[in-house]
C-alpha cells in the first residue's frame, strides 16, 4: 500500500473500458444534518458495547507469521443504522513485549494511506531492531480498513478486464485521447455501483474514522495511539476533531492538506508541481552518478535519455509488455521513494545498451498483483469521490489540469485521469468535508513529521495541518528530502522524534528540524550483475502510499 501500491502504478486501470450507460447527474456536498447526528451516534452505541476481537492464528491468505495473531472486527456497513447489516474488517497485532522491563502503555495503530492500503503486516516490525523500544511499550496493530483486502472488498471491475499491457500514453494527450479516457471514466464509476451496489457510499473517511474509533474500544484502550501515514494522516486528523476526548498519541508522517476547500480536487492538483520537482530530483541524482549510468552529466540530459527510451518503447514495447504507460508507472515511484533511484537509474542505462531485462522486469505488470492492484484503485477512487464534491463538467477539468500540464507535465495528467471518475460518480449526495480543528477543545501533543520535498504530500500541507491541530502540535521537518514517509528507519533524528513522543509524549515544541537521509548510493550494472549493492538495507515500515 497489499503492503505498498502507489497510486498511479495503477493509473492503467480503466483504459480498457468504454462508456457503458448514462451517466447520472452529479451531487453536490450532502447538508444533513440529521443523518450525520444519527451516524455519529451509531458510533457511540457500538462503541460502548464493542464487538469482541477473538485474536489467533492469522488465515494464510494475510502471509503473516507468528507470533502474528489476526481477529476479524464486525462493524456497521452504515453506522445510522448500527443494527443493521454489518461488515468485517481485518485486524492483526503483537502484543507489547515489555523488553528491558517497559512497561506496557496500550496499543498502537497504524494506517499506512492510500486509501486503499493495508496495514495488516505492521506488527512484523516488532522484530525489528529500529523498533523494539516502541515495541516493548505497545501492542502493533495493523488492520484493513473497510474495502481493502479481505475487509468486506470493493471492486469496480473484474481484474481480467483491466487494460492488457502493454499500454500507451501520449505524453500530451490530444483532444481525441481526452475524450476516449473521459468515456473510460465514466464506465468506471458506473463498474462501481454495479458491483458494489448499495454498499458504495458508505465507503467514506467519515465511516474509516468511525471504524477506527470502535476499533479503540474494542482493544480495549479508552483513548488512541496511532501512526498515519500519508492519507492516513487526514484519517488521523478528522479522527482528532471528532474524538479529541479519545485521543492519546498521535504521529501524523506526510501531512495531506486537510483544508477542506482542497479535498480532494485541489490537493491532486497540488501534486503535479510537486511530483515535477522529485522527477527532477531523481534526474538530478542520476547526473551526479553519470560516471555510473551514462544517461547525462545534467538534468536536462537524463530527460532526454528517458525521453529516447520512452519513444523506443512506443514503437517496441519491451518484453512486448511494457509500453510507455508501464514506464510512467515505474519511474512515477522515483518521485515517492528514492530507494529506487538506483535501479531505474540502471534499467534506463540498460536499454540504451540494449538490454531491456532490467526494465521489464521493473516495469512489467505482475498477474499476480491484478486483484490487489484492482481492489487498491477501487477503494481509492470510492473513499476520494465519497468523501466530498468534485467539478462535474470536463471543461473544468481540461482548464484546470492544462494549467498544471504546462508547468509540470510528468504526472499531471494521468492523476486527472486516475481520479476522473469522481466527475460522473453514481452517488446522489457526497459528504462534507470536515472542518478539522474547527471548534474542537484543546487537543493533547501531536506530532508532525514531513519531507520539505515530498511530492505526492506536498510539504505547505504539513505547515496547515499543524496550524489546525493547534499550540500543542509539534511539527518535524527532514529538510531537502523527499521520500514519501518519513519516519521509521530512514532517518535517523526523525526516528529520535518519534521514538520519544511515543514512549514520553515529549515533542520538540513548535518545529523542528532535520538533516536529509543520505541519498542512495549508485549501483553500477557491474555490481548489480554481482548481486552487490551500494546501500545496506534497513529497517523501514512498509512503503508509504
Amino acid at each position: 500500500m497489499r503492503s505498498k501500491l502507489p497510486r498511479l502504478a495503477v493509473v492503467a486501470a480503466v483504459l480498457s473500458l468504454a462508456l457503458a450507460g448514462p451517466v447520472p447527474a452529479p451531487a453536490a456536498a450532502r447538508d444533513d444534518r440529521g443523518a450525520e447526528d444519527a451516524e455519529a451516534a451509531g458510533a457511540e452505541s457500538v462503541a460502548r458495547n464493542p464487538p469482541p476481537l477473538d485474536f489467533g492464528p492469522c488465515p494464510d491468505a494475510e502471509m503473516l507469521p507468528d507470533p502474528v495473531r489476526c481477529a476479524t472486527l464486525r462493524v456497521p456497513l452504515d453506522y445510522a443504522r448500527p443494527d443493521g447489516p454489518r461488515i468485517s474488517l481485518t485486524v492483526s497485532r503483537v502484543p507489547a513485549t515489555g523488553r528491558a522491563g517497559a512497561a506496557r502503555q496500550g496499543a498502537l495503530v497504524h494506517n499506512p494511506g492510500g486509501p486503499g492500503a493495508s496495514g495488516m503486516a505492521f506488527p512484523l516490525y516488532a522484530a525489528l531492531p529500529a523498533w523494539q523500544r516502541v515495541a516493548a511499550a505497545y501492542d502493533l496493530i495493523g488492520y484493513a480498513p473497510r474495502g481493502v483486502g479481505r475487509s468486506a472488498p470493493l471492486s469496480c471491475q473484474d481484474p481480467a478486464a483491466r487494460a492488457a499491457a502493454p499500454t500507451q500514453i501520449p505524453a500530451d494527450p490530444s483532444p481525441a485521447y481526452k475524450r476516449r479516457r473521459a468515456a473510460a471514466a465514466r464506465a468506471y464509476a458506473l463498474g462501481c455501483a454495479r458491483r458494489a451496489g448499495a454498499a458504495l457510499p458508505y465507503y467514506t473517511t467519515l465511516n474509516n474514522v468511525r471504524d477506527l474509533y470502535v476499533l479503540r474500544a474494542a482493544l480495549g484502550e479508552p483513548k488512541l495511539n496511532f501512526l498515519g501515514a500519508s492519507y492516513g494522516t487526514y484519517l488521523g486528523a478528522v479522527y482528532a476533531t471528532l474524538y479529541p476526548g479519545h485521543l492519546r498519541r498521535m504521529v501524523f508522517d506526510s501531512a495531506v492538506d486537510p483544508d477542506p476547500r482542497r479535498v480532494w480536487y485541489r490537493n491532486n492538483l497540488d501534486q503535479g508541481p510537486g511530483f515535477e520537482r522529485r522527477w527532477y530530483d531523481f534526474r538530478a541524482w542520476a547526473a551526479c552518478h553519470h560516471s555510473t549510468y551514462g544517461l547525462g552529466a545534467t538534468p536536462e540530459a537524463v530527460l532526454g535519455a528517458y525521453e529516447r527510451v520512452r519513444g523506443a518503447l512506443a514503437r517496441h514495447p519491451a518484453g512486448g509488455v511494457v509500453g510507455t504507460g508501464e514506464l510512467h508507472a515505474a519511474f512515477l515511484q522515483t518521485a515517492y521513494y528514492d530507494d529506487v533511484w538506483p535501479d531505474r537509474a540502471r534499467a534506463l542505462a540498460a536499454y540504451l545498451r540494449g538490454d531491456p531485462g532490467p526494465l521489464t522486469e521493473q516495469a512489467a505488470p505482475d498477474p499476480e498483483r491484478a486483484a490487489a492492484a484492482e481492489n487498491a484503485t477501487a477503494v481509492y477512487t470510492a473513499v476520494l469521490c465519497n468523501d466530498a464534491p468534485w467539478p462535474a463538467d470536463w471543461e473544468t477539468w481540461d482548464r484546470d489540469n492544462t494549467e498544471v500540464a504546462r508547468r509540470a507535465p510528468f504526472e499531471t495528467w494521468a492523476n486527472a485521469f486516475l481520479n476522473l471518475p469522481c466527475a460522473s460518480w453514481p452517488v446522489r449526495e457526497r459528504q462534507r468535508p470536515v472542518d478539522v480543528g474547527a471548534g474542537r477543545p484543546a487537543l493533547p501533543r501531536t506530532l508532525v513529521v514531513a519531507a520539505e520535498r515530498d511530492g505526492a504530500t506536498p510539504y505547505p500541507g504539513a505547515l496547515e495541518l499543524q496550524r489546525r491541530l493547534g499550540p500543542s502540535a509539534a511539527l518535524v521537518t527532514e529538510e531537502g528530502a523527499g521520500h514519501h514517509g518519513v519516519a521509521g528507519g530512514r532517518n535517523d533524528c526523525v526516528d529520535r522524534h518519534v521514538e520519544r513522543y511515543l514512549l514520553t509524549g515529549g515533542t520538540p515544541g513548535g518545529r523542528a528540524t532535520c538533516a536529509p537521509h543520505p541519498e542512495p548510493a549508485p549501483v553500477s550494472l557491474d555490481e548489480r550483475a554481482a548481486g552487490t549493492r551500494g546501500n545496506a538495507p534497513r529497517a523501514l515500515l512498509p512503503p508509504v502510499v
